[in-house]
């Protein structure tokens, strides 16, 4: 067997949870006790968050941070530090309103006016112009944007730019450069025939988002993040630095150019300030020309030329994201590398944004390109069962897209992992925050299952909070001072999260297929979310990574390259990093970069295969006009083209899949990883109502045994040898998962239970008991009930422990049953019988062993489920608090269905 298996099987395995632990400033007392709980749960680390402290880096922050180190040293536990006073990551505790205003946000923005010709001696005022005026949108103050905005008085003229004004509000591509036209402040030029727009560029620091925040786009900005935050830490811990005190993370930064959270700054899709800096002149020359302002119109209005267009778009955003990736992660990156720790993290993805600016970074991958782990993150109802093929209206994912959440996030952080080499195969999702008291162990289960399923490896629950109960602030709290009734079934979820995790590690991912990130297409025209594509692969089994046209463009250090067709593989192969991949896939791309066109020529010499969705692409980006041209005319006939909808079988006719199921299951996901040769095989049922019940064909072959990650045991496997690959006969509940391991024999295994055998419910009456959390187990009667129902029928406001207790009688010469089965439950569920302890489940299949318990004659039942918090919550909420429990359709509470015992 191997090692990491008996690491898991001796309790030995690492730990790669670290949930957030809010400081309010709490008292000594409070803070040991909370550090206590969090490692009973399983838990070996904590991500402390000063976001509701009143003195970060203050003298009270460093009093409480040494408790926490205190703790954190006598249990062995680790602890990363979220990275600023405030969120989002940026706000450098406050340091930057000190700072000179070089050090601020600027932007490239534009005021305009037309002119209809012809016109002699037209003149502007173009010195009214060239700075920012308040508009109506400066006096609406979204949530978490300031209310004081400080104001600076540097902005200055940067060109004027005549456009001619065609159908439909496109300009021309021949303007007209007029900078040098102005004088004392006015323009005055004789205005030719037609309607002209005149574009008066200025750059200023007035009239962003988050004024008091770093510029993102300047390597001296961004350092006053270091100056502020990272380096007081270091002078007060240094020597915990690497050992007790892992590193640090930043949550959500921003390149802010916009207010709120609107998820819509794709470039020259929306009027905005454009982010700036003292770099930009110079990268944009090198980009575009030198001439390049006459083309400025472009990052706001479509030209008459859609390539002209989509190359100043890709141009900016190139250059933009480069310069956060160096000046932000990358700095910060490497000061965390001299200092011993490391730097995690993570961006807003939502909905698309992760490719745009605003309350993003502009680029999914460089924006993280310094940080030691990919990250991603679940908080608000944005992955829900069910969820996957509707648009939601319910929390923060409020008209949110639930194929973007389902099918896309979850491997955007994958990927990275797999392709940077810096990154290691380590992949991070914040998860279950502001998800509502209504979430317990049974939905989070699922939504851990969903994203290990995907390749995430490490996990930052949201959160522990000290402070006191019922605390508002983005629920659930996993402890919220011991009113938590499912606290140490939260535990048992914790325990198996990191055993997981502990199998997907330090080791690699067996995927098909490279998916191109659609962000550079989205920049320079007419693109296809990569959800799409997404989500027809995994409706059919086909694993893949999203790959950005880095990966072609700095192929040195993605490690990327083709590896020529051989005897076993059949077909040639694309490498990055030492993942190899079947086919690329290219959702559809109006352009495409240098790059990316450069392999699909070389990948149609070598026989690889490349799939355009939809439509091939009509030009090149990054390259004058006659490259592209060219580079085009190199293109034609390389790859193929397929429809969206038949996507998933122009792969598998090319051999690009891996496993296949005897029926057709949508929401079936699977991932395979090799650990020391071993073969992991992790399968999901994804439909929340839906049984699986069929085969599983794999590449796998040899023996196999299934393992438990959750009672942490080891089970025979069904597995079929059919030489070179394996059947597995799988049976999964809505929401239920199975690991097989293709690895050395253990003898005698156990039969896993599947559900067959003699079924034998156990009949009423049932005496039904009550116990509020702290009150355990002092219950109090509540009725006597024939059939399991709901209980929020009889105590609506309910919250804790329901026990249910019976006797049932088992004749001498009958079988003792080695199963008790309950059909459903909410939500955790612990049994009872004849006073022995048969253990505690909390997520369908709700099954216990019994078989050491049981006995001829009469024989006892105990039944207790954990509610979560909701209803006890919703009684005592301010109704008036915008972050209070919102009203929901509650799920039942209690036992649902039969109690059955089962003999097999």
């Amino acid at each position: 067997m191997k090692t990491f298996v008996e690491d898991v099987l001796k309790g030995q395995g690492d730990n790669y949870i670290f949930p957030f632990f809010w400081q309010h400033g709490e008292s000594e007392d409070v803070l040991r006790e909370y550090m206590k709980v969090i490692h009973e749960s399983n838990i070996g680390a904590v991500c402390v968050e000063a976001r509701p402290h009143p003195d970060f880096a203050g003298p009270r922050w460093w009093h409480d941070m040494d408790i926490i180190l205190d703790e954190a040293r006598k249990r062995n536990m680790k602890v990363w530090i979220l990275d600023d006073a405030h969120f989002p990551t940026g706000y450098a505790n406050g340091l930057l309103p000190q700072k000179e205003d070089s050090l601020c946000k600027q932007y490239l923005a534009y005021n305009c006016a037309d002119i209809y010709g012809p016109v002699a001696e037209a003149s502007l005022h173009v010195a009214e112009l060239a700075h920012y005026a308040p508009t109506i949108h400066d006096f609406v103050n979204p949530i978490f944007d300031e209310q004081n905005p400080r104001k600076f008085d540097d902005d200055q003229l940067f060109a004027v730019v005549a456009a001619r004004v065609l159908k439909g509000d496109t300009v021309s591509r021949d303007t007209v450069v007029l900078t040098d036209k102005v004088k004392d402040g006015w323009l005055e030029w004789d205005a030719p025939e037609g309607v002209w727009r005149i574009f008066v560029f200025y750059l200023t620091r007035n009239g962003g988002g988050k004024t008091n925040y770093i510029n993102m786009l300047d390597a001296d900005s961004c350092h006053v993040q270091i100056e502020a935050v990272y380096e007081p830490h270091y002078a007060h811990y240094k020597d915990d630095f690497g050992k007790t005190i892992a590193g640090f993370f930043s949550d959500e930064p921003a390149v802010g150019n916009t207010k709120g959270f609107a998820f819509d700054e794709s470039i020259g899709r929306k009027k905005m300030h454009l982010p700036w800096n003292k770099d930009m002149n110079a990268m944009m020359e090198e980009r575009l020309g030198k001439d390049y302002v006459k083309v400025l119109p472009a990052l706001w209005t479509a030209m008459d030329d859609d390539l002209e267009t989509g190359r100043t778009r890709y141009g900016y955003m190139d250059a933009v994201t480069e310069l956060i990736s160096k000046s932000f992660s990358g700095q910060i990156g490497k000061w965390c590398e001299d200092h011993g720790v490391e730097y995690i993290g993570h961006i807003v993805e939502d909905g698309g944004q992760h490719s745009r600016l605003g309350s993003s970074m502009g680029h999914f991958f460089r924006a993280m390109k310094g940080q030691h782990m990919a990250g991603i993150d679940d908080i608000g109802n944005q992955v829900i069962p069910g969820g996957d093929y509707n648009r939601r209206l319910d929390g923060f994912a409020k008209g949110g897209q639930g194929e973007f959440f389902h099918f896309e996030l979850g491997k955007l952080g994958s990927s990275y992992a797999h392709i940077d080499p810096k990154k290691q195969g380590r992949a991070m999702c914040e998860i279950f925050g502001a998800y509502g008291w209504n979430t317990g162990v049974k939905t989070m289960k699922y939504l851990a299952d969903h994203f290990l399923v995907q390749g995430l490896n490490y996990f930052v629950p949201h959160a522990f909070s000290p402070k006191a109960f019922p605390d508002p602030d983005c629920p659930p709290h996993f402890y919220a001072h011991g009113e938590n009734p499912q606290y140490r079934h939260f535990g048992k979820l914790m325990a198996y999260m990191n055993r997981m995790c502990h199998l997907f590690n330090h080791g690699r991912s067996v995927v098909q297929a490279a998916l191109l990130y659609h962000g550079e297409a989205e920049w320079s025209g007419g693109y296809m979310f990569d959800q799409k594509p997404a989500r027809e692969l995994m409706e059919h089994q086909i694993d893949f990574d999203i790959v950005p046209a880095d990966v072609f463009a700095f192929g040195e250090y993605f490690n990327t390259g083709l590896t020529p067709a051989g005897e076993k593989e059949g077909m040639a192969l694309l490498e990055i990093n030492g993942n190899t991949y079947k086919a690329l896939v290219l959702p559809y791309s109006q352009f495409i970069t240098q790059a990316v066109a450069r392999f699909i020529i070389k990948a149609q010499k070598e026989g690889f295969p490349v799939v355009f969705v939809d439509g091939r692409p009509e030009g090149i980006c990054d390259v004058p006009k006659e490259m592209s041209a060219d580079l085009m005319r190199e293109m034609e006939g390389c790859g193929c083209v397929a429809a969206l909808s038949h996507l998933a079988g122009c792969l598998q006719g090319k051999g690009v899949c891996e496993i296949s199921l005897d029926q057709s299951f949508k929401r079936f996901r699977y991932y395979h990883y090799v650990q020391d040769q071993a073969h992991i095989y992790m399968f999901f049922n994804g439909d929340p109502g839906q049984c699986f019940d069929g085969t599983v064909t794999v590449s796998a072959a040899g023996p196999a045994f299934r393992y438990d990650a959750m009672e942490n045991r080891m089970y025979k496997a069904d597995v079929k040898d059919l030489g070179g690959e394996s059947r597995i006969t799988l049976k999964l509940a809505p929401g239920e998962s199975a690991v097989f391991i293709f690895d050395e024999c253990v003898d005698n295994l156990p039969e896993f239970y599947t559900g067959s055998g003699r079924n034998r419910k156990v009949e009423g009456p049932w005496q039904v008991s009550l116990c509020e959390t702290k009150q355990y187990p002092d219950f109090k009667p509540l009725a006597v009930v024939d059939e399991l129902h709901d209980i929020g029928r009889l105590a609506r406001d309910f919250s804790g422990f329901i026990r249910y207790e019976n006797t049932f009688t088992l004749s001498g010469d009958s079988d003792l049953p080695e199963k008790l089965v309950i059909d459903q439950a909410y939500e955790g569920v612990e049994v009872w019988v004849n006073d022995s302890y048969a253990g505690m489940v909390i997520a369908l299949p709700y099954v216990f062993d019994i078989k050491d318990k049981v006995k001829t004659g009469e024989n006892t039942l105990r039944i207790e489920v954990a509610t979560t918090l909701y209803r006890k919550v919703s009684g005592m909420e301010d109704k008036n608090n915008p972050f209070r429990n919102p009203p929901i359709v509650q799920e039942p509470i209690g036992i649902i269905g039969d109690v059955r015992a089962c003999v097999y």
